[in-house]
């Protein structure tokens, strides 16, 4: 196909058209040969390259020679498909569909807007959620591997590991753990750190005992038994209300650490702690009482974490001890006792008397004999907070135990949201210690906030990384926490007018203080089950430490009512302040404290409305009234009724029973005892009533009285310690 040039403006095609030029670019190399692409501006631009020499075109250009100063243009041309495809249409007498021109809406035919009730749109969520996906790092792991975990490209990684401040090489260069949870933070999952437990020290470690089981069967009494102590006489209303660590010597010179968990239904959260912590679990059982509650439930935490269990069944000195009914009733749960052909070793123990313990000493360590308990000892230190609280000459305290590694004094530590400098270490007996080993209880001061009762605590190796994974933490927490309320909110539907009219649901806002983290938890755990759906319970602000004045001006602003756990009686500032509108409610015990909420509850509920029938009357007679004037109405009859239940009021409505169907219902215009006018009439006496707009009566009839009444809530309260409302 021949093309041929028209002066510098353009080319002509063989098909005789014109193509204009469009564009300029400047060509360097070394071929000889140049593609250039024609179009028609009429025409589209699909499939239409062409190669030609570049000398026949281009002037100045020689024969073989490119360009390399001078530019050159590019032309476009038609191709002769689209022309061979028009020829064809055309004589098939197709058309090409042109768009029609605008055409005006008539206004008689415009139907007119429909009134429909706004629907707000629904709020798109566009932050992925970290619920449900969870990922493990560990130390050393590449940006290959983290990214194929947490489902990211390698290039995002990488532009998160420069926003965090390292220096981005390979894909493949190793990470430290702390850089990978940044990393996982910033796109938005959860992480699990996976420690190795190699090292160049392993150890054989004490065990770690956790006590547990129902409230009131002699744990803390046990351990009293155990380490020679009385802290069972000084607990607020005889039951333990925290989480204790102990280190007890036995008579055979071995050490074991012992974890006292409370046994009320409300510490649920401290139970599972000390399941999640410990080596061993003893099931305190009492012999009088048998199997509980929250003896199943521990139980089924030991199970959840693949904990061994020993069995100690204390109370054998009383009168009214079974141990072998104890023993039938634990068979029966699924618990495979040793006598029954199983491996859970059972001890009858007494703390009064404090017989069998020996054989509880025993029996825990040939169980941790077989376990062949060993950690590492040297290397950076994995713990776990068990408590925490605010001391007012400390500062925040932290109740851990060391995992593995050696938790030294002035090392940098990460703990869940919180970090700060390790300015002390003091055993449970209040020594200070320069160093905790594996499976030794301690307590440590120098954190900037209170960490949660439960967190992971982190040996980092700086200032700087332990503020950055702070700062992460909280942003990460802070957006679950908002993303959970959204998710948690529910949809309010206004009602329709079928439904009829839909009950109240008042908002009762309270701020807890109390003296521990774990408390905290606990008592507001145990609040929230007392939502009803008349009453919500909104748990505005939680805390540690005495109540301020912070507390009582937070109170104040949204109406709330404060309630104080084992914290001391505000100053007198402070109460003056809040005796005007504020309620303050202090407790000890947990029990009594939630009875004072839920009877609070009751009062504030506004209750149901409920028909009820507050009396019945037979009608004996009727007797009608004639010939009376137009002004006083025509003829009436009266109903002559006895009372055989109840009380009959007058300004109550009636309703008309015969033979058990409804007859009439209205109210009463006239209700007489003899000839007097009364307002009500008790049972056994005799009266005349009329009902308004009704004259159809008949002997034998009943006439019921009906009451709206408002039923409130009720408070229950199991054996057990679990509450809740009735509604």
């Amino acid at each position: 196909m021949a093309w041929r040039a028209i002066g510098d403006k353009g080319i002509r095609s063989p098909l005789g058209r014109r193509v204009i030029l469009s564009s300029q670019e400047h060509v360097v190399g070394s071929t000889s040969k140049v593609n250039l692409d024609f179009t028609v501006r009429s025409v589209s631009a699909a499939n239409c390259r062409q190669g030609f020499t570049s000398g026949s075109l281009l002037p100045g250009a020689s024969h073989g020679n490119v360009l390399t100063k001078e530019s050159f243009i590019r032309y476009f041309h038609n191709t002769p498909v689209l022309y061979s495809r028009k020829a064809v249409d055309e004589a098939l007498g197709l058309k090409t569909e042109r768009k029609g021109k605008f055409k005006r809406r008539d206004k008689a035919q415009m139907k007119p807007p429909v009134e429909a009730k706004y629907v707000p749109p629904k709020l798109t969520q566009y932050m992925k959620s970290s619920q449900a996906k969870m990922v493990d790092i560990f130390e050393g792991m590449t940006i290959v591997e983290l990214a194929k975990r947490t489902g990211e490209s390698i290039s995002t990684l990488q532009d998160v590991l420069l926003n965090v401040g390292e220096k981005p090489g390979s894909e493949f260069d190793p990470l430290s753990i702390d850089v990978a949870e940044l990393i996982a933070m910033e796109v938005g999952v959860n992480v699990k750190r996976q420690h190795s437990s190699e090292g160049s020290q392993i150890l054989p470690r004490p065990p770690v005992v956790t006590v547990m089981g129902h409230v009131d069967h002699g744990k803390t009494s046990l351990l009293d038994a155990l380490r020679q102590t009385a802290v069972a006489a000084t607990e607020a209303g005889g039951i333990t209300q925290h989480l204790g660590a102990f280190v007890v010597g036995m008579t055979s010179g071995a050490s074991i650490t012992f974890l006292d968990t409370p046994g009320h239904a409300a510490f649920s959260a401290m139970r599972a702690r000390g399941a999640a912590v410990t080596d061993i679990v003893v099931l305190v059982v009492a012999a009088d009482d048998g199997v509980m509650p929250q003896t199943l439930e521990a139980v089924s935490h030991a199970k959840l974490a693949n904990v061994p269990i020993v069995v100690a069944i204390n109370k054998c000195d009383k009168p009214a001890a079974d141990p072998e009914r104890v023993k039938v009733q634990l068979a029966s749960e699924g618990l495979q006792l040793e006598e029954m052909g199983g491996d859970v070793q059972v001890v009858e123990v007494s703390a009064v008397k404090k017989t069998g313990l020996d054989d509880l000493e025993e029996c825990l360590l040939l169980q941790a004999e077989l376990m062949n308990l060993k950690a590492r000892v040297d290397g950076p230190a994995q713990a776990y907070v068990v408590e925490a609280k605010l001391d007012k000459g400390r500062g925040p305290l932290a109740t851990a135990i060391v995992k593995a590694g050696t938790l030294v004094s002035g090392q940098h530590i990460v703990v869940g949201s919180e970090w700060g400098r390790i300015r002390a270490i003091r055993d449970m007996v209040g020594k200070l210690a320069q160093q905790a080993t594996p499976a030794m209880p301690v307590v440590l001061e120098g954190l900037k906030g209170l960490p949660m009762a439960g967190d992971d605590i982190v040996v980092v190796e700086s200032e700087e990384r332990a503020r950055m994974l702070s700062a992460g933490r909280k942003k990460k927490f802070e957006k679950d926490r908002l993303r959970q309320i959204m998710e948690d909110r529910p949809v309010v539907e206004e009602p329709s007018e079928e439904d009829g009219p839909v009950a109240v649901r008042v908002e009762m806002p309270i701020v807890v203080k109390a003296d521990v983290q774990g408390t905290v938890q606990a008592v507001t755990d145990a609040l929230k089950t007392l939502n009803s759906p008349q009453v919500f319970v909104n748990v505005v602000h939680v805390g540690v430490g005495p109540i301020s004045q912070s507390d009582i001006d937070l109170a104040q602003a949204c109406g709330a009512c404060i309630i104080g756990f084992n914290v001391k009686t505000p100053p007198g500032s402070v109460s003056l302040a809040a005796t005007k509108n504020v309620q303050i409610m202090l407790h000890r015990v947990i029990y009594r404290l939630l009875e004072d909420v839920g009877n609070m509850i009751v009062e504030k509920a506004p209750g149901t409305s409920e028909t009820h029938v507050a009396g019945e009357a037979e009608v004996l007679s009727i007797f009608e009234l004639k010939g009376r004037s137009k002004a006083a109405g025509g003829d009436m009859k009266i109903a002559g009724c006895k009372v055989i239940d109840g009380r009959v009021s007058r300004a109550s409505t009636m309703r008309l029973l015969r033979s058990g169907e409804v007859v009439f219902e209205g109210c009463c215009s006239s209700l007489k005892r003899e000839t007097q006018d009364v307002d009500a009439v008790g049972k056994g006496s005799e009266c005349g009533m009329m009902l308004r707009d009704c004259q159809d009566y008949r002997v034998g009839d009943v006439i019921q009285c009906l009451e709206q009444v408002v039923r409130k809530p009720k408070f229950v309260s199991s054996q057990s310690g679990a509450v809740r409302i009735e509604c």
